[in-house]
């Protein structure tokens, strides 16, 4: 073994491995065929798959268990121990590899022995049987030694290990490695960072292991990432049953997983790794801890598009849709934008990703209402807090519809459908839903009367502030009855405040009123005579009243309201 293999308590700044044998590599190719170079001509051929190994019965066969008992089948049903053996062994662990590691130790050739290559010699000794009862120093204990002082101590051996352990699967759980592999990996994970003394990968952007004297907190998921997804899921449980780990970490560990594997699945995979990737995405959302924390909004809505393109079970999008709902007043618009860039156009021109984008952002919001409504209660505070999500979550849909309202693809009845999908009271102004409308209507010039009018039923005028009432009025794009409608609810503001400006009038009148005759009362014999002040006060009073001018009264003819019918 290397100088490192001891010392435990260094830096694991190298692999660990293990040197066997001190003969020369004497095996040599010749197109399909490994021989081995010697005077004594092979007796025995095996064949594994698309290769054939002519070796000699001595001295692999003494070691060999296995091949003891097919020489002596062989042997018996031939009758002749001259004849060279045949024998196919296309079901060993470990293939081609692992076979001719066994074999090499038979002859005593160095090997060398590391994480690498542990498992498919390991699987292959043990197919073999070369085992003590066998042969003493035989292969399979010299293996396990190495296994257990070595790759077992070793954070990155053991993540090794198991990364090729996934070809024999099956031999590996039977014989123990990858349930010792991920004991050995979840006791590092939960080793405090402090104590952390071996190697690991971390790439994050801006850190330098050189300025950062302390281990992050999440130092290991990087390594972790490259496990095959089973494996990846046994650690992740066996992390998360401790309960030590808060689950922000373990959210943390699945999103390095995510970009690690699935970061470059773009619009509908055609590839051949849909079924794998599909396997991935729903194990992902299946490891999410239930805390409400323990992943960002950016990742959900991320993970649920992928969950969308990918083609993942109803029971499984409806999962990550509720986790999405939760966080949704968390969002941004950047976050419903999970199409940077649109995708090819199906035969009908319609932009297929766009619609299961805004499909995806109308299901999160219906989620969020059903689960808003559910959660609305008397109380005073709980409604104030529950007001301000909604109207959060209101802002950020239209602010959303602003941007999507761009592109030339968006049909208008997906536009109304997100629009119409929030209730009243999340939209306490409707200057944004206007803003969308109008971007909509200048990016889609080409869209009937109609579509236009049905658009515009979702705009409140009542909610537009003065700014954009007075942009409405002179807005083209808009229908002439909605143009009449803000016209309407103008002029309804303007007699509003006539209104209230004549009451506070006609008080001053009665006021004046009362004071003349306060005075008539003091000073008997002073007739209808009052004093000059007062005479003044009521002259003017009496001014202000003066009848509509001729333009007024045409407009009064004419009202917006009577345009709005005929309309």
């Amino acid at each position: 073994m290397n100088g490192n293999v001891g010392g435990m308590q260094q830096i694991e700044a190298v692999m660990k491995f293990m040197k066997l044998g001190t003969r020369p590599d004497t095996f040599h190719t010749q197109e399909a065929t490994r021989t081995v170079i010697s005077e004594t001509p092979s007796d025995l051929s095996i064949k594994i798959n698309n290769i054939t190994y002519l070796i000699h019965k001595f001295p692999v066969v003494p070691k060999c268990g296995l091949l003891q008992r097919l020489c002596s089948n062989h042997s018996s049903s031939k009758n002749n121990g001259d004849e060279k053996i045949r024998i196919e062994l296309h079901e060993i662990p470990g293939g081609e590899d692992g076979f001719e590691l066994c074999a090499k130790f038979c002859y005593g050739i160095t090997i060398n022995l590391s994480a690498h290559n542990f498992v498919s010699a390991f699987c292959a000794a043990n197919f073999l049987g070369m085992y003590e009862s066998t042969d003493e120093g035989n292969f399979v204990s010299k293996l396990e030694s190495f296994f257990i002082s070595c790759i077992l101590c070793g954070w990155k051996d053991s993540i090794l290990a198991l990364c090729s352990s996934v070809g024999v699967s099956e031999w590996c759980h039977n014989l123990g490695i990858t349930s010792k592999c991920i004991d050995s990996i979840v006791h590092n994970i939960l080793t405090p960072p402090p104590k952390v003394t071996w190697s690991y990968t971390y790439t994050r952007p801006g850190y330098n292991k050189k300025n950062h004297r302390s281990v992050p907190k999440d130092w290991w998921t990087e390594d972790i990432a490259d496990l095959d997804i089973n494996l990846f899921r046994c650690i992740v449980l066996a992390i998360s049953s401790t309960c030590i780990l808060p689950p922000p970490l373990i959210g943390e560990a699945l999103h390095v997983y995510t970009c690690r594997w699935l970061s470059d699945v773009r619009g509908r995979s055609t590839s051949d790794n849909v079924e794998k990737n599909r396997q991935i995405i729903e194990t992902i959302i299946g490891l999410i801890p239930p805390d409400r924390e323990s992943v960002s909004v950016s990742f959900s809505l991320r993970v649920l598009h992928l969950a969308n393109v990918l083609g993942a079970s109803q029971v499984t999008k409806a999962e990550i849709i509720r986790r999405c709902s939760l966080l949704l007043e968390e969002a941004t618009v950047k976050d419903l934008l999970f199409s940077n860039s649109m995708s090819k156009d199906d035969d009908n021109g319609q932009c297929l990703e766009l619609d299961d984008d805004v499909d995806l952002v109308v299901g999160v919001l219906e989620s969020y209402l059903m689960m808003w409504r559910r959660n609305n209660s008397d109380d005073d505070v709980e409604n104030e807090q529950h007001l301000r999500s909604i109207r959060k979550v209101g802002k950020l849909i239209d602010c959303y519809l602003q941007v999507v309202a761009r592109d030339r693809k968006m049909c208008v009845a997906k536009m109304i459908c997100v629009a119409e999908a929030l209730p009243d009271h999340a939209r306490p102004t409707h200057d944004h839903i206007y803003k969308a409308i109008n971007i909509f209507l200048k990016e889609h010039p080409d869209i009937s009367k109609a579509e236009k009018k049905r658009l515009c039923r979702v705009l409140n005028c009542q909610k537009l502030t003065p700014e954009l009432r007075s942009h409405a009025v002179k807005n083209e794009r808009l229908p002439l009855r909605t143009v009449v409608q803000v016209l309407f609810f103008e002029q309804e503001m303007k007699g509003s405040k006539t209104s209230r400006q004549g009451v506070v009038e006609g008080t001053e009148e009665d006021q004046l009123q009362d004071e003349m005759r306060c005075e008539q009362k003091q000073r008997p014999g002073s007739g209808d005579l009052m004093r000059p002040q007062t005479q003044q006060k009521l002259r003017r009073s009496e001014s202000t009243r003066s009848k509509p001018s001729g333009k007024e009264s045409h407009k009064m003819k004419a009202s917006p309201k009577m345009l709005a019918n005929r309309c």
